[in-house]
């Protein structure tokens, strides 16, 4: 059972992958350009580019010359893109410069969310009020838009960024919820043939059996700590778009533990499609 199930989670979390292929491109320089001075007019945003894909690592589209920091430490870097830039000029008042984005976001048809304020710095005591940022979140369509606005007082540069990002294409949920239920069924299918097939006096009954203690150790124990994990991290910064499901599940950061939980799933199934011991030998009619 606990098979089935984290497989029916896994086959979710690639049927979803592949319904973000409906989403639509992301808005282009000029278009973010059009939103940013609706939403905050006279400040120059610089560092605007185009997207070059949906999902990128390092800024750039997913190949197989990113296979080596997928499988060795560099798999959270995998992400949705987004477009946006910066002002690099600190804001006099950050709180004016808030109470304007959310004016200006309403008026244009956005659907504005609660703002959350954090800490630059960890604090045994409470921070210094000059050390925060402020984060806007809002919604309009199927665009989900960004922006921290930093106090003067704070040495980073740029002191107010945005972004745009697409938020998740509804083909999304029946995808994941169909792939899941396909998934599921097919390891439920599977993983019992390998275990009524290894009953008795099978040559590999013990090998078998390891090797799914090894799999189910690979695929549910980075699934457990990644799930709580996110929980916290969506809990002290809400989104208006849920992080991807495989994300909560811990790719492509542990890809390669995975990767290595299927190969032992893989050699399971073989090392049970053996023939078996137990099996009465064939006997000849006597002349």
């Amino acid at each position: 059972m606990l098979t089935a199930v984290i497989s029916g989670v896994f086959s979710a979390a690639f049927a979803t992958r592949a319904a973000w292929e409906t989403a639509r491109p992301l808005p282009r320089t000029a278009e973010a350009r059009a939103m940013l001075a609706e939403i905050l007019p006279g400040q120059e945003f610089t560092g605007i580019q185009d997207a070059p894909a949906m999902f990128v690592i390092y800024g750039q589209p997913l190949s197989w010359n990113a296979a080596r920091d997928l499988l060795f430490g560099d798999g959270g870097e995998y992400a949705r893109s987004g477009i946006g830039g910066g002002v690099d000029a600190p804001t006099p008042s950050p709180q004016e410069t808030v109470e304007l984005v959310q004016h200006n976001l309403r008026a244009h048809g956005w659907t504005v969310y609660a703002l959350t304020t954090r800490d630059i710095y960890t604090c045994d005591a409470p921070c210094d009020p000059a050390g925060q940022y402020t984060t806007i979140a809002a919604q309009r369509g199927d665009t989900v838009f960004t922006m921290q606005v930093y106090t003067p007082q704070v040495p980073i540069s740029p002191h107010i960024s945005a972004s745009f990002v697409r938020a998740t294409p509804f083909a999304v949920y029946p995808s994941g919820l169909i792939g899941g239920i396909v998934g599921a069924v097919v390891a439920f299918l599977l993983f019992g043939w390998a275990s009524r097939r290894t009953e008795g006096r099978h040559p590999a009954r013990a090998v078998v059996k390891m090797l799914l203690g090894v799999t189910l150790f690979f695929w549910w124990v980075p699934t457990l700590f990644s799930v709580q994990w996110m929980a916290r991290h969506y809990q002290d910064e809400p989104d208006p778009s849920w992080p991807p499901m495989w994300e909560w599940l811990g790719q492509p950061t542990f890809s390669l533990l995975f990767l290595i939980g299927c190969a032992s799933a893989l050699l399971g199934l073989a090392l049970a499609a053996l023939p078996r011991r137990d099996r009465e030998p064939l006997t000849t009619a006597a002349v």
